[in-house]
């Protein structure tokens, strides 16, 4: 990546006469696109303003709106932000669609069958989390090993197999407060076995340690504050995530998440896990202030389809004088676009499952949504089978619930038995393929 052009020094006129000044620290500007040097330069600025001038403007107008943020940046540095109305409205979007009722039909995010989207969710945050972490295991193999449970065979997969358990673990203690010690815990779930020295895990980085810094492709982006200062700075991080702060100005539950992400990235606290740290501690965030449909939601395969705007989000942040409008705006976006994701297959979930039902030719086939969805995943790949233990973690119950949903299926004639090595299996049928309006 690339790093942005430095900004123009404020403290400069830019050739400006005192009358001149004066209008431009007066004007009104739009800063509705809140853009950065690197991306205002390449833009017309309003006449007659230069570039420079128009920078000067925007700057001195954010400066007198910026909120100011309890962490601290390096050395007397600090953080803010603008409350812009890209955030009051993308926050309160956010915590309509989050936090209350969600329109989707009663079959597919009901109580009752939420588990099994959950677990699509912490199975899809999982694999795309750690392949921006350089993880490179297929999708296929990797959802394979999550079904069936069967041990991690690489890094890669192991990478993607602690995310997953790291998830959940989430989901057990989000309505706990914030600690040092859970993001030790958290890190070590997450690194469990990739390190090249064990003892790293769940370790943060001290001074007998070589600061590791942030590089893209070749160009160091960040160089992250000293070693000693982390442990405070950690419990710094806690104290702002759990909103301890009486003097603190009002921050909306959706910013003080992305903050809490942008700060783990910032401080850099481990060798390796930051990125995958900093993710997981904001679907803590948001789960722990009550936005329970972050759970289905993944923002990390976004995040890797364009993974340079992720990197240049913190970049802009840092480079002009620790504004975190610029990440907010663009978590704002990426968390959106997810949401997005989530409704469209909610959509699609529900025109799968009329389909099948259509298929079975009944209006009430006595089949659960696990059953629906176990036929499905039969006739994509009509090689494809069933197994008891991949039953039951794909949709999240126990054995026995799996065994009675698949023997169901059998004594139904849409599945038929078999034997593979000692355990039983179970596939598609070819009454059930008939039924099911495929042959």
């Amino acid at each position: 990546m690339k790093l942005p052009m430095p900004a123009p020094v404020l403290t400069d006129a830019h050739g400006l006469t005192a009358e001149e000044l004066l209008d431009l620290m007066t004007a009104a500007v739009d800063d509705s696109a809140y853009l950065h040097w690197d991306q205002l330069r390449h833009r017309t600025p309003p006449r007659p303003w230069t570039h420079e001038q128009w920078w000067f403007a925007l700057k001195l107008q954010r400066r007198k709106q910026a909120r100011p943020v309890s962490l601290r940046a390096q050395g007397d540095a600090t953080f803010s932000y603008v409350l812009t109305d890209t955030i009051l409205k993308c926050s309160d979007e956010i915590t309509s669609r989050s936090s209350g009722h969600v329109g989707a039909p009663t079959e597919v995010l009901t109580p009752h069958h939420r588990n099994q989207y959950i677990v699509r969710s912490l199975v899809e945050e999982a694999i795309t989390s750690s392949q921006l972490e350089g993880a490179s295991t297929s999708r296929r193999l990797a959802q394979e090993m999550l079904d069936t449970g069967r041990r991690p065979q690489d890094k890669s997969e192991l990478m993607i197999w602690n995310n997953y358990l790291a998830m959940q673990r989430i989901r057990e203690v989000a309505d706990r407060p914030l600690t040092p010690e859970f993001i030790m815990e958290l890190h070590s779930l997450l690194v469990d076995g990739t390190l090249d020295d064990p003892e790293d895990a769940g370790r943060v980085e001290t001074s007998d340690h070589q600061r590791v810094a942030v590089w893209d492709e070749g160009t160091k982006i960040h160089q992250p504050p000293p070693a000693e200062e982390l442990p405070q700075r950690l419990a710094d991080l806690c104290r702002f995530a759990n909103g301890e702060d009486e003097d603190e100005l009002y921050m909306s539950p959706v910013v003080r998440s992305i903050i809490l992400h942008f700060m783990v990235g910032y401080d850099h606290y481990f060798v390796d896990g930051n990125g995958r740290t900093a993710r997981a501690l904001f679907y803590w965030s948001m789960l722990h202030h009550g936005f329970w449909l972050a759970e289905y939601v993944a923002i990390s395969r976004i995040l890797r389809n364009a993974p340079s705007r992720y990197s240049l989000a913190y970049v802009y942040s840092e480079d002009d004088e620790g504004d975190l409008t610029y990440f907010i705006h663009y978590q704002l976006s990426v968390f959106i676009r997810a949401l997005n994701d989530l409704d469209d297959y909610i959509s699609a979930k529900s025109a799968e499952i009329s389909a099948v039902r259509e298929h079975l030719r009944s209006g009430e086939t006595g089949l659960n949504l696990r059953q629906l969805s176990a036929l499905e995943a039969l006739t994509e790949d009509d090689s494809s089978t069933w197994a008891v233990e991949a039953y039951a973690r794909r949709f999240n119950v126990s054995d026995q619930t799996a065994r009675n949903d698949l023997n169901d299926l059998t004594q139904r004639k849409y599945l038929i038995q078999f034997k593979s090595g000692r355990a039983n299996t179970w596939r598609l049928s070819r009454r059930g393929a008939q039924q099911l309006g495929l042959s």
